[in-house]
């Protein structure tokens, strides 16, 4: 090959490189606003009271909509500004389903607001879910047709002063909706305690059907990515261990 070839050779293939180098780049600034599914997530507010540590004033004593959550996507579009006035045909259902457990009501819309903001902006990469009455209604929509007290109710999975075992629950769920769950708990204080029943979370695909919440295996150098995006979805919590769970009654006023 003549040098003058030769010189052409190298300096095309390092523009390949570069241009390779730079698509890569786009891909991974923009790859955690890319999801592949939905947590429909339900938290016991017994638990949010006593995660939070603060006072929380009269509860509700069932299981109430955290959120509709994609995977590995956050704060999509920072320009989308939640506007209550666009949910105001679902504020009936929204104040019962979707209560702020831990602000006074005159505050509830700022939790419905950092959803939105938050995951909602994400969902909306979906024509389902892409106005917020579309996701926040769809959010109710699937909270209603998965009825979890009334599915725990009727399995006797009920709160008490007795301990449940995580895999009791976890079957008994994936026997009614035929997909596997996610359990997540706040996690004993001492060695001697139990862990604390939190939040259960459904999985739905991007065609909005219910899918089991397992994954398969991943790369090595995603696993530390992947954790560290659904422990910020989580606060105090984090996936049940096997063994005893503690199902904690509600309480008119937990301190």
């Amino acid at each position: 090959m003549k040098p003058k070839t030769t010189s052409v050779f190298i300096l095309g293939f390092l523009c390949l490189v570069f241009y390779c180098f730079c698509a890569a780049d786009r891909f991974y600034k923009h790859g955690n606003h890319e999801w592949t599914k939905l947590f429909m997530v339900h938290h016991w507010p017994t638990t949010v009271c006593k995660e939070i540590e603060n006072d929380c004033r009269d509860p509700p004593d069932y299981w109430t909509i955290h959120g509709l959550w994609p995977d590995k996507a956050g704060e999509c579009n920072r320009s989308w500004h939640f506007n209550l006035d666009e949910i105001k045909d679902l504020l009936p259902d929204m104040k019962h389903f979707w209560p702020d457990v831990i602000h006074p009501s005159p505050n509830r819309s700022q939790f419905w607001k950092h959803e939105w903001e938050k995951h909602g902006t994400c969902a909306a990469q979906l024509d389902a879910l892409n106005s917020q009455k579309k996701y926040f209604g769809k959010c109710l929509e699937f909270y209603k047709a998965i009825d979890l007290n009334g599915v725990l109710q009727k399995l006797n999975i009920e709160p008490s002063v007795s301990y449940y075992q995580i895999a009791d629950i976890k079957n008994a769920l994936a026997s009614i909706y035929g997909v596997i769950p996610k359990i997540q708990c706040l996690p004993p204080e001492q060695e001697e305690d139990i862990q604390t029943l939190g939040q259960i979370e459904f999985c739905f695909s991007k065609d909005l059907h219910l899918r089991n919440c397992t994954e398969p295996e991943v790369p090595p150098f995603l696993k530390d990515a992947l954790l560290a995006d659904e422990t910020s979805m989580s606060h105090g919590l984090s996936l049940c261990e096997d063994g005893p769970v503690f199902y904690p009654p509600p309480e008119k006023t937990y301190r």
